[in-house]
């Protein structure tokens, strides 16, 4: 079995000549996406659905880094703000309606704890899966194998190490339910600060 198999396997591979190839191709899209006119948004979203494997509708603010895009599947109306890294060794499935703050980083890869077993080269990737309606905070890292439910808040600076269910508010190193979001939410655009009748209009009939 190639490494490349293995690596999409959820095995222990090594990134050798095969696997850097496929980075060498990704590396080229992503300087177009880096280094295109902050202004284009036309353009840019033409650049991330040609890096991504799937997408319909999403946005990504320059600069981005990935290692593959091609393991990175998004819902519609998918958004990640400037500096978001997805380390995509494995894959990484995100639902719709998802909001990824700046300096987000999702991580699939890792290496061995013992040095004897890191140093022989061997590594390994663990897919991530989002559910709809998510919102990560801005500087928060999701580590491998993570699954975080459907509508759920993840607050800034959080490290998220194990799943997280549906419909909560989750925050902290390690991150940790806060509690569940409920219909008494709607009304708040910021914690005690409700919307003024106008929004609220529009919020009602959207």
């Amino acid at each position: 079995m190639n490494n490349i198999e293995r690596r999409d396997r959820e095995m222990a591979y090594i990134s050798d000549e095969t696997v850097m190839e496929e980075q060498k191709k990704t590396r080229k899209i992503l300087r177009e996406l880096n280094t295109a006119d902050p202004s284009d948004f036309e353009r840019i979203g033409e650049i991330v659905e040609q890096l991504l494997g799937k997408s319909h509708k999403a946005f990504i603010n320059p600069p981005f880094y990935c290692d593959y895009g091609f393991h990175i599947e998004v819902g519609e109306n998918f958004f990640a703000n400037y500096n978001c890294t997805i380390i995509d060794v494995a894959k990484v499935k995100i639902g719709d309606n998802c909001q990824l703050a700046p300096n987000v980083s999702i991580y699939t890869a890792g290496h061995p704890v013992h040095p004897d077993s890191r140093n022989s080269l061997y590594e390994y990737g663990i897919g991530v899966t989002i559910g709809d309606n998510v919102w990560i905070g801005g500087n928060t890292v999701i580590l491998p194998g993570v699954h975080i439910g459907s509508n759920t808040v993840i607050g800034a600076g959080s490290v998220v190490t194990k799943d997280i269910p549906d419909w909560v508010i989750a925050a902290g190193n390690p991150c940790r339910v806060i509690r569940k979001i409920t219909e008494d939410d709607r009304k708040y655009y910021y914690k005690d600060r409700e919307f003024d009748e106008e929004a609220w209009e529009h919020i009602q009939n959207y």
